[in-house]
């Protein structure tokens, strides 16, 4: 690969749309969900499953469901994508989001 197409593909990452939204990370064997957000949903389930493989995740809960159960037991889920032109509100209208979802799901 030359460098002027490695540029280019960097370049064009950079200026990819990204999704924000809301998730859901379930384990089947014990019906357990958390939930979150993020301002990259197509990125999210790589850095979590990279966290819980390191087994360095924040959540400590989830950390235990998967040493407990394994990867197979995992699905990520996206519940909803938040559409908002304006970037300076997208972190107040997740918060929002996660809130409803929450309720809803009970995580």
């Amino acid at each position: 690969m030359t460098v002027a197409r490695k540029k280019d593909l960097v370049r064009e990452y950079k200026e990819r749309k990204t999704r924000p939204g809301v998730f859901a990370v379930r384990c089947l064997a014990d019906d357990a969900a958390w939930t979150g957000t993020s301002r990259d949903l197509d990125s999210q389930q790589n850095g979590i499953w990279f966290q819980l493989r390191m087994g360095n995740h924040m959540n400590k809960a989830l950390q235990q469901a998967w040493a407990r159960h394994g990867a197979d037991a995992f699905r990520f889920e996206i519940l909803e994508v938040v559409e908002d032109d304006n970037p300076e509100m997208i972190g107040l209208l997740l918060k929002e989001r996660e809130a409803h979802w929450r309720a809803q799901e009970g995580a």
